[in-house]
């Protein structure tokens, strides 16, 4: 099997197929790179279900971080650290399984130095995850998320993708809901992700980490109710296209862009939902 190498002694590339390991990276057509196990469950599942049972299309996930910091409870309550982080490494293979990834990437990282921006291991490790993948699409976490590991993974996406010559970058890449959802994006700027498609395997993914569920939050509920919730509060007028979507936020512009100011593009949509609010009520006031 070849070897991809990465920078912790630690890190895996597990291949639910059994394939090898280059060539299921080599296959990636979507992308999700996310902070912690489960993650890409509750906010890439757009990314998985485009690939569900194709052969022409191949989702991988991308954990930095081992999930040691991980909040227990209940059966979980007495474990270590290096027992949490060895329960959400199984979990997240089960996962990848159920999910009919092309490849897992475990880089067992801190979470502090993923979220120091200068971190060389974490440099060299995206450098190297895309030399062996040319993704068309990219899920990673939002910019306006309020989780810090979050936003920096997005923030080492971005500059990851920018060191790629142009033609090799994505053609997409979307900042994804976990620990703040974009319902406040004008519905102009929301990138639509219907994801009503095998309500079972949404439930069967997230129901996977139950060292988080019973460890006293449920993941589970939460993401599927946000996901009615977009789905059912998105047109007021008409009745529901979907039972389930998730919302997106174009991070494109900043690969099309390389001295675009990831703030900024933030900024500009938190203006536009400022303007929009305001001219409603400017409207709806006059006499």
């Amino acid at each position: 099997m070849s070897k991809v190498a990465f920078t912790d002694p630690g890190a895996e590339v597990f291949v639910p197929d059994g394939g090898d390991a280059a060539a299921a990276l080599a296959r990636t057509t979507h992308l999700g790179v996310g902070a912690h196990p489960d993650d890409l469950e509750i906010m890439a599942y757009h990314g998985i279900l485009e690939c569900l049972g194709r052969t022409d299309r191949w989702f991988t996930g991308v954990v930095l971080t081992n999930g040691r910091g991980s909040a227990r409870d209940l059966l979980y309550r007495d474990f270590t650290d290096e027992q949490m982080m060895a329960v959400r490494r199984r979990e997240q293979k089960k996962a990848a399984s159920v999910g009919e990834f092309s490849a897992a990437v475990l880089l067992n990282h801190e979470s502090a130095r993923v979220k120091a921006a200068d971190d060389a291991a974490v440099q060299a490790d995206f450098d190297a995850l895309l030399a062996a993948a040319s993704p068309e699409v990219v899920y990673t976490h939002n910019l306006a998320d309020k989780h810090d590991t979050h936003v920096a993974v997005a923030l080492r996406v971005i500059a990851a993708l920018r060191r790629l010559p142009a033609a090799r970058r994505p053609r997409r890449l979307i900042g994804c809901e976990v620990w703040r959802d974009l319902d406040w994006l004008c519905d102009a700027d929301k990138i639509v992700m219907a994801v009503d498609g095998h309500p079972h395997l949404a439930a069967s993914l997230l129901g996977v980490f139950d060292s988080q569920i019973a460890g006293g939050k449920r993941y589970d509920l939460a993401t599927l109710g946000r996901r009615l919730a977009n789905a059912t509060f998105y047109e007021s007028h008409e009745v529901d296209a979907h039972s389930a979507l998730i919302w997106g936020m174009d991070l494109t512009p900043l690969l099309v862009d390389e001295m675009a100011d990831p703030f900024a593009l933030v900024k500009a949509h938190a203006d536009r939902f400022v303007e929009e609010v305001q001219a409603r009520i400017a409207r709806m006031g006059r006499r």
